[in-house]
């Protein structure tokens, strides 16, 4: 028996080894396929991209005239004209904007992390938090004018139009994405982390705060930045709770001028001085948003 397994490898050992060939040939059915679908996709990738494209060159032809010219600083800090008044700028509607961007970050951004926390590591199987996140999900399907209504029946009607007002409307819309981005940032937190954490004899609390919540702060931090990108392109909301005015903001208790209804109210008048301004708000407007975007691309990088 012995004999006959020693003459065995003794044979394997003589046979050549079978080589591989690993020649690519371009008729071949997988590369034929790997080709096409190649094709595909890039086929499809330039359909998309070209209503994006031809938006942002429009952009840039109707209001980077406007905002490219040596007027620039006018067109950012100026007032916005009267009818047939020539010049001017949208200085009040950037102001008004950020103005109520920031109120709605102080508003959503301490509230959905929170909720996150108590979604995504303090309970996250309990009645509350499945009853939470239900209406968290919800709202992502809920119409941004809705929660115009709501402030506006809540708050406008007893205390008028106001900057807080519009900036309570856009942290509602804030809140549904800042909510579930960062419980889901929270959840990718290895469990490893965790229990190192407690077998150390950290507290719950210490836990949050010196593990959780600095791991999964990056993941956080692009859902703010996404969640402030969509607010500050809302409108319907500030047509119920900030209205409009052609000054800067002198007090949260006012009425507020934004970017998004300058470009409502100026694309519908019969004056061409108003129809740029429009353009170049909007122009301003897509600038602004794609910074954010970027931002949020940039923070969601891994660090190597």
């Amino acid at each position: 028996m012995l004999e006959q397994d020693q003459r065995d490898r003794d044979e394997d050992e003589d046979t050549p080894a079978r080589e591989l060939d690993l020649t690519r040939r371009p008729w071949e059915r997988r590369t034929l396929t790997n080709g096409i679908m190649t094709v595909l996709t890039w086929v499809v990738a330039a359909a998309a991209a070209i209503p994006l494209v031809s938006v942002i060159y429009l952009l840039l032809e109707k209001g980077g005239t406007r905002l490219f010219s040596e007027d620039f600083v006018e067109i950012l800090t100026g007032l916005p004209p009267a009818g047939f008044e020539l010049g001017g700028g949208i200085g009040p509607a950037i102001v008004g904007t950020l103005a109520m961007v920031g109120i709605a970050c102080a508003i959503s951004i301490p509230i959905g992390v929170l909720a996150a926390i108590y979604l995504g590591f303090l309970d996250p199987s309990s009645r509350v938090a499945q009853t939470a996140r239900f209406l968290a999900k919800v709202l992502t399907g809920f119409p941004s004018i809705m929660a115009g209504v709501f402030v506006y029946a809540i708050i406008v009607i007893h205390w008028g139009y106001s900057a807080w007002a519009g900036g309570i409307a856009l942290a509602v819309l804030m809140l549904r994405t800042v909510v579930l981005a960062a419980e889901e940032a929270l959840a990718q937190v290895p469990q490893l982390m965790k229990d190192a954490a407690y077998g150390m004899g950290c507290t719950q609390t210490q836990v949050v705060w010196r593990v959780v919540l600095p791991t999964a702060l990056p993941g956080i931090l692009t859902g703010v930045i996404l969640a402030i990108a969509g607010a500050a392109g809302e409108s319907a909301p500030l047509l119920f709770t900030a209205l409009f005015s052609n000054y800067y903001i002198s007090e949260i208790s006012e009425p507020t001028a934004s970017l998004s209804i300058l470009i409502y109210n100026f694309s519908g008048m019969p004056f061409e001085n108003q129809i740029e301004l429009a353009w170049t708000a909007s122009l301003v407007l897509v600038l602004i948003v794609l910074g954010f975007n970027i931002l949020a691309r940039m923070v969601k990088q891994p660090r190597v």
